[in-house]
């Protein structure tokens, strides 16, 4: 699993997976319920990841929807 999104935003995360989930791509979201241990103040980033195989192509996909700038490990691809 490689991550693709790094946020506290809990409406970008929804709409990544939903984007990806279109393409037959499932993308799991780590550390979503940390909301619940935190009091919900948004201390702890969510993280969307897929597997490494399809990071590439995942990737693709968020930047074609103008979602480049928040795909973790951008500037090394």
């Amino acid at each position: 699993m490689r991550e693709l999104i790094v946020t506290n935003d809990p409406v970008l995360i929804s709409y990544a997976e939903a984007l990806l989930k279109d393409q037959g791509i499932e993308a799991v979201v780590f550390d979503r319920n940390i909301s619940l241990m935190e009091g919900s103040i948004g201390a702890f980033p969510r993280r969307l990841v897929v597997p490494g195989e399809l990071w590439p192509k995942a990737a693709e996909i968020l930047k074609h929807a103008g979602l480049g700038d928040w795909v973790a490990g951008n500037a090394s691809q």
